[in-house]
């Protein structure tokens, strides 16, 4: 595990996990805190990304150990990366990211040939993507963020939203 940044830190993001293979990309925003200091994309233990991306691809990646579950996850299509690839951000809410450089998304989306759509995890990710991504073609689908800071909606009806993402696979 590595030390979590400083609060007047810039927090850096992970590489994309990815192989020609994907045709779905899950973008974050930028990981959190626990996420960096776990080095994990969506570390946090009450963070239900794996559950919830769990359900869409039918595997249970909750109970798999990091490196496994980004296997199976590669192995049924889905890849991740983040919007942003720095920012200053005291703490983990999305809300409080400021300065951000972004990721070279479309970069990426070039080097996919498979790749069908693009989920973003959460609002803040959704609307730095979504302009991004604009006229890529591709198709872009807002989620409901797997954050347990994001409690305007119950775990269940985040699940019936990303099981969605089924339509892609």
């Amino acid at each position: 595990m590595t030390q979590a940044p400083s609060p007047g830190e810039r927090k850096r993001g992970f590489p994309p996990v990815v192989d020609p293979d994907v045709r779905l990309l899950v973008l974050g925003s930028l990981p959190g805190d626990a996420s960096l200091a776990a080095a994990q994309y969506y570390g946090h233990p009450r963070n239900g990304f794996w559950r919830l991306v769990g359900a869409a691809i039918d595997r249970d990646l909750a109970s798999l150990p990091y490196d496994e579950r980004l296997a199976v996850l590669l192995a049924a299509g889905v890849g991740l990366w983040d919007v942003h690839a720095e920012a200053l951000r005291p703490g983990s809410l999305d809300a409080a990211i400021k300065d951000a450089a972004n990721n070279d998304l479309l970069d990426l989306v070039a080097s996919l040939p498979r790749l069908r759509a693009i989920a973003f995890n959460g609002g803040t990710a959704a609307k730095a993507g979504e302009r991004l991504l604009a006229g890529s073609g591709l198709a872009l689908v807002p989620l409901p963020s797997s954050s347990p800071a994001y409690a305007a909606m119950g775990f269940e009806a985040k699940r019936e939203a990303w099981l969605g993402l089924r339509a892609w696979l």
